[in-house]
């Protein structure tokens, strides 16, 4: 066996979302600028992370109205179906987060015809979290722009039982709070300029009674961007960031890398899936990490076989 940090799927593959079957193996899915003509969001099929293969686009195309650029997929299992949860604009422009539906894991989803943020500026990277007493909640990142770091910020709202609604407004979970979670200084945006910080891409899990909420900073063009953490002690907040070290940061083999979702492998241990650009910065690519959650949160590079 040796370690090493991926990528586990040679192809483009960006914001990875990766769902463990309720009857065994795993669907990963992700952003990819080249889908097929009628249908976006590649789907790869593994039955233990180690192994993988594509299963197509599974996403069919919504009108060309809501825009042409389809971002950051997640799907969850309930009610006997899978649910899809992601973003539609144009470039960085109009922006909602939308749901899909489906009897398979890997697809057809079929749009709903539903905005979960009408009231929202920009929201992108929905990431559906079922607490263990059954509910579901949906964390996403959303624009801000009256704050002492204006920029895209988190926020959660409590999904309703059929998946396809909120059950209330969201609240605000995580706002910028360090330097190196800056995208860019005078950015123009929203007919003004700001010195433009993000935090996106959350994911969650519980581990006994604290939740732990990892995010990515700063600009995912470029180096800069990595992975921090942050924890809470109920879903809905109050969160507070963890000041360690970047979770994941570039070095060595890693260049930018972010965009992460958390699943559990064969064995019962927790796993992180991540995106980081290849040497020639062409491509993000699927990577795979070992978490190890105690008093803090850590990973390491991914076992290949």
């Amino acid at each position: 066996m040796t370690r090493h940090w991926g990528p586990v799927w040679e192809g483009y593959f960006a914001d990875p979302f990766v769902l463990r079957l309720p009857d065994g193996g795993y669907v990963a899915y992700g952003t990819h600028p080249g889908s097929e003509a009628d249908r976006v969001f590649e789907a790869l099929r593994s039955p233990d992370l180690v192994r993988w293969e594509s299963a197509g686009a599974v996403l069919d195309r919504v009108d060309d109205r809501l825009g042409a650029d389809y971002w950051a997929p997640e799907v969850a299992y309930a009610h006997g179906a899978y649910w899809m949860y992601y973003s539609v604009g144009r470039g960085i422009d109009g922006h909602h987060l939308r749901v899909a539906h489906a009897e398979s894991p890997v697809g057809p989803f079929r749009d709903l015809g539903v905005d979960l943020t009408p009231d929202e500026l920009f929201a992108i990277d929905a990431h559906p979290f079922q607490d263990d007493d059954g509910r579901w909640y949906l964390f996403f990142a959303r624009d801000v722009l009256d704050h002492e770091r204006p920029g895209t910020h988190l926020a959660v709202a409590p999904l309703a039982e059929g998946m396809t609604s909120l059950a209330g407004p969201p609240v605000p979970v995580l706002a910028p709070d360090a330097d190196w979670q800056l995208y860019e200084r005078d950015r123009l945006i929203h007919g003004r300029r700001f010195d433009w910080h993000t935090l996106e891409g959350p994911a969650v899990l519980r581990r006994g009674e604290r939740y732990w909420l990892t995010y990515s900073g700063g600009a995912w063009t470029g180096p800069g961007y990595a992975v921090g953490v942050a924890s809470s002690a109920h879903p809905l907040g109050p969160w507070k960031h963890v000041h360690q070290p970047a979770l994941l940061a570039s070095g060595g083999d890693l260049r930018g890398p972010g965009h992460n979702s958390l699943t559990v492998a064969p064995d019962g241990t927790d796993v992180i899936a991540f995106h980081s650009w290849n040497e020639s910065a062409t491509a993000r690519q699927l990577h795979l990490g070992a978490l190890r959650v105690e008093h803090d949160v850590r990973v390491e590079p991914s076992i290949r076989r």
